[in-house]
């Protein structure tokens, strides 16, 4: 993602995922677009940021933890989470948190959600 998200007034949630990578892609790129693809066809599903050096950091934002319930047990995701587990993060975190407040310098309007 290159971009900031464009999110609604608050409140809503924000998943935080924070990984460290093992070595080689192993078909993690692909995965990762696809995740991105899907999660926007999500109901509920507000907007991605990710960046990626040595320390992965991704945050998805969503209306409700309904959403972000319903998120966690789609098919395809549940299936890159084993791929995750197994093959690609030496460690994760997953950190769920409501944002009750934001504010942005710049144009908002500029932004992809």
């Amino acid at each position: 993602m290159t971009r900031i998200a464009k999110t609604p007034e608050p409140p809503y949630y924000a998943v935080i995922f924070t990984s460290l990578r093992t070595v080689g892609d192993n078909g993690y790129g692909l995965m990762a677009e696809r995740m991105a693809e899907l999660a926007a066809q999500q109901p509920g599903f507000l907007g991605l940021e990710s960046a990626r050096e040595e320390l992965g950091v991704t945050i998805s934002y969503w209306e409700s933890l309904e959403a972000i319930q319903q998120w966690k047990q789609n098919v395809e995701h549940r299936e890159a989470q084993r791929l995750g587990r197994n093959d690609w993060y030496a460690a994760f975190q997953v950190r769920i948190a409501k944002v009750e407040r934001d504010y942005a310098f710049g144009n908002r309007n500029d932004s992809e959600g």
